[in-house]
Parts: C-alpha cells; structure tokens; sequence
C-alpha cells in the first residue's frame, strides 16, 4: 500500500491556464494561471480563479499578474508560489506519509536552456521530488492520441495563451518545429487594440477573450454576427456599450492568423518527403484553445492543401500528453528522451 501513496503529476504550465494530471486519476486541476499579489507586503492574496476574477478590479495596493508570459517564467518566485498551489489542489486527497511526487512540465519548443532550467527549479522549489520537461508539441501529439512512436510523419498545431507551436513527430522526435510567440494573447491584444483605434473605445483583457471566444473568426462568417461590447470612452472617460460585427474582429485577427498560417507553411517546407506523404494522408491537428477559433482549420486547409482535424480535446491535449508521459518517464531521465532534431 505504501509503495503507491506517490501520485506522479504532469503540468501543462500554460501562459493563460495551467491543468494538472495525476498518474491514474486524469485532469484533477483547471484554473488560470494569475496570481494576485499585495505590493505593500508582498504577500499573495490569490491564485488561479480567485485571482483571475481580480483582473482590472484591484485596489492600489494589490496587483493581479499572469508569471508566465509567453511560454516562459516571467517572475520565478511568482511561478514557484503558483506551482506549489497547484500542486496542493492536485493533492487534497494527500495521505499521512505521502512522498513528494515527480512532476512532468510541459515546455515551449523553442525554449532555451536557461529558460528550461528555470521552470524544473521552480518545479522543485514548488516541493517536486524531481522535475522533467516535456516538448508542448510532443505533449500535445501523444494527447491527440497521434501515433508519435512509430516510424510514421504526424503533425501537430498547438496554439495556446503565449505560443503557437508547429511541429512534424516521428519515431519519438520531433523531427522539425517551428516555435512562434504569436497565439491567445496575441489574438485578445488584437482585438482591443483594433477596437481602441477604431471606437476609441478601451476594453480590458477579459471582454477581449470574450469577443474572441463569442464572435472570433479566421474567416468571415455568413451571416455576420453582431455583439454588443461595453468599455471606457477616451474622448469622454464615461463607461459606452456600443455594438461590433464578427467581420471587424476577423479583420482584426488577420495578422495574427497569417503569423500562424506562416509558421505552418515554414514547417511543412523543411518536412522530408517521405513524411510530407504522411502527413497529407492523416492531416494536420490542431490542438489548444486557440485551435478552437472558428474556421481556422478550414483556413489552414486552404492554405495548406492538406486535411486540417481540430482534436477532440483540444483543450486538454497538452495536459492529457503530458501526463500519459508520466508513463515512459524514464526516457525523460537521460539524454536519450523525445529531442528536437532541427529546428529554426
């Protein structure tokens, strides 16, 4: 009985949420990745939900920060304090004599060294026994239940809050990637800034997500949609609702998009032959919440020319990968684990 009081935990440490698996039990946490700080005493006043409801309604004296910021730590002992949480909320159940369990985090593939080395120290600071990284792509490709161990070209997007990841995975490598610092955020930022240049109307990051999530297109929507948006006026300072199409927030998500679009196209470029045939028989799979956004696979299709799938999960697949690796852990030990074998 003692020998399983340990429950290994997988992390999909995201920009905007970040989910925790348990070895046997699944997704047990989901929660955005904020945290609440009080600047007078430095103390935390709340993570995750708590702390998101904050966003843009905190007194002077307390501040609601995301410490990730696109893919990586932004603020060390923010994240740290964050994981630990987690990793707390994960463990409720936690039983008398219960061993400090190893943690799989999932990284950006175009990470650097010191940026990986970051997130297992605040891994370990966070109370892990022992802290392993996995590729976001490869995570997601094994979530999407693609056969990744098998001399056979599959293709993943993973588009999450702070980076869209774009990579071709064979034999248990990827094999070519491409890691861009365009995704979620980048799409909200558009949006508002589209709206503040012109409305000169200015909304927080929230009704960005929001308008993105309600009407947000890659391509325009026949027929259109309207909704109704509510913000500050910067000619009056005085609070106006006002109403926008679905086609005006296309418009404003079009560089985003393209960036993605790019980023594809780059990667199927410097794809083998051999694998470019199998990617065109099982399509390219789009996983994250970015993923979701309407018509981006018949987008991609176009573009493309190849079948494009959103994954049944889409949401959960960086977390579900992550956690099914807790499985070969062991190949995350030494040098001889999924790498990257080239990459721009």
């Amino acid at each position: 009985m003692f020998g399983g009081l340990t429950k290994d935990l997988g992390i999909d440490l995201g920009t905007a949420n970040t989910l925790v698996y348990v070895k046997g039990k699944g997704i047990v946490v989901r929660e955005p990745s904020v945290v609440a700080l009080r600047t007078d005493t430095k103390s935390i006043e709340a993570v995750g939900d708590a702390a998101k409801k904050m966003i843009g309604r905190t007194p002077g004296n307390i501040r609601a920060i995301r410490p990730m910021k696109d893919g990586v730590i932004a603020d060390f002992d923010t994240t740290s304090t964050m994981i630990k949480y987690f990793i707390r909320q994960a463990q409720k159940q936690r039983m008398l004599f219960q061993r400090h369990p190893n943690v799989m985090v999932c990284v950006p593939s175009g990470i650097t060294a010191v940026e990986k080395r970051a997130v297992e120290d605040a891994t370990r600071q966070a109370g892990a026994r022992d802290a392993f990284t996995i590729e976001e792509p490869f995570a997601a490709a094994i979530g999407a239940d693609l056969p990744v161990w098998e001399p056979t070209g599959s293709m993943v997007v993973d588009i999450g809050g702070g980076t869209t990841e774009v990579a071709v995975i064979s034999l248990g490598g990827i094999v070519t990637s491409r890691s861009i610092r365009v995704a979620g955020d980048e799409m909200d930022e558009a949006i508002s800034q589209y709206i503040k240049r012109t409305y000169n109307l200015m909304i927080g990051e929230r009704t960005a997500e929001h308008i993105k999530m309600e009407i947000g297109s890659a391509l325009l929507m026949d027929p259109a949609i309207r909704f109704e948006i509510r913000g500050r006026d910067l000619v009056t300072g005085l609070p106006k609702t006002m109403s926008i199409t679905s086609e005006e927030i296309t418009e404003a998500l079009t560089d985003t998009v393209n960036s993605i679009v790019d980023a594809v196209k780059v990667t199927l470029e410097k794809c083998p032959p051999e694998l470019s045939a199998d990617i065109m028989d099982r399509g390219i799979v789009l996983t994250g919440g970015g993923g979701l956004l309407r018509n981006l696979d018949k987008l991609l299709m176009r573009e493309t020319g190849m079948p494009v799938i959103v994954a049944e999960n889409a949401l959960d697949c960086v977390a579900i990968g992550t956690g099914r690796a807790l499985e070969n852990i062991h190949l995350f030990k030494t040098k001889s684990g999924p790498t990257s074998k080239s990459r721009r």
